[in-house]
């Protein structure tokens, strides 16, 4: 994500972040028909998967793990983790390569019936996917960069669910059919345009990031005709860094203070899924500079962090390392 002194070297960062959402998300009811799910259909359900998978489709400090669970209100579940980084090759060869990992659970509650009873189907959705793009920086001071980038991402959504041995099992409807061990796979595709401010002097460094993301995500190869989806993830956001020496020593070098704040706006279906429609970012830790030794890595930083947003805020611990 955020890249170190050195334009060649290469970060590596991983951030956990636990929110506690007091608003729940919504989800509007619909009429249905006999033998099938009621509140809502799972092409919804399967739309808002896509949407809140946006929110992993850009390395972002203030959404790399979420946790947002309003089980008093019976609304679903969502949890989600991501791993990722991204460098320049070099001042001279200056290609941005970035990539992230990322991991998240979805626990809507369906309500099935056979036209006499109703039952309530708690479905757990897994979704798995990556995020890859490519970049060129375009110097426009020594200081800095425009960077263009291309995005891809490819991911999967499979559903655990276990139908219990009763009268829904019969149930002829291709919504079911999904809930039980139903799967979807998912491509994006789009842009982001970023802005790199790199303030570097002896006793302070200054980094800034401006980010604007548009990915256009669609699903394919879903184990139900029924189950299609499609979503688009535009992000607007804000980085920034403050670090200086703190005046002691370790691994004879300077420890530094970290300062660090951000902000994420959410555009288009990612907007509101989750019941915001933007974060806010509030960071405070300390680096280790280890670059006089032989080891691959040269410096490390802890960080904690105060994220919140509209009914939303939570506590972070995020650690990178640069090579």
């Amino acid at each position: 994500m955020r890249k170190p002194i050195l334009s060649s070297s290469r970060p590596f960062i991983v951030s956990m972040l636990i929110l506690l959402a007091f608003a729940p998300v919504a989800a509007h009811a619909q009429a249905a028909p006999d033998r099938a799910v009621v509140g809502t259909n799972v092409k919804n359900y399967a739309n808002a998967v896509l949407a809140i998978m946006s929110y992993t489709a850009v390395p972002d400090v203030t959404t790399s793990s979420l946790s947002i669970n309003s089980g008093a209100t019976g609304n679903p579940g969502f949890g989600q983790t991501q791993l990722g980084g991204g460098f320049t090759l070099s001042r001279s060869f200056p290609l941005y390569l970035e990539g992230t990992v990322a991991y998240s659970r979805y626990d809507p509650t369906f309500i099935a019936t056979d036209g006499t009873q109703q039952r309530p189907v708690p479905a757990k959705w897994n979704t798995a996917s990556t995020t890859i793009g490519i970049g060129w920086d375009i110097p426009i001071t020594n200081e800095l960069r425009l960077r263009p980038i291309l995005n891809g991402m490819i991911g999967r959504v499979a559903s655990d669910l276990r139908v219990a041995q009763t009268v829904f099992n019969h149930v002829a409807s291709t919504n079911l059919q999904f809930l039980e061990d139903g799967a979807l796979n998912a491509y994006g595709l789009g842009g982001s345009l970023m802005l790199d401010l790199e303030h570097y002097r002896e006793h302070y460094e200054i980094d800034v990031e401006l980010r604007a993301t548009d990915i256009y995500l669609r699903s394919f190869g879903s184990s139900s005709e029924a189950v299609q989806g499609s979503a688009t993830a535009q992000q607007f956001s804000l980085w920034a860094r403050w670090r200086a020496p703190t005046g002691f020593a370790a691994l004879d070098r300077p420890v530094r203070y970290v300062l660090e704040t951000a902000y994420s706006h959410y555009f288009g279906d990612s907007a509101g899924v989750l019941g915001f429609n933007d974060l806010t970012s509030l960071g405070v830790g300390l680096e280790l500079d280890s670059s006089k030794y032989p080891v691959v890595i040269t410096r490390t930083r802890a960080m904690v962090r105060y994220v919140f947003g509209h009914n939303v805020h939570g506590v972070s611990f995020g650690l990178a390392v640069s090579f």
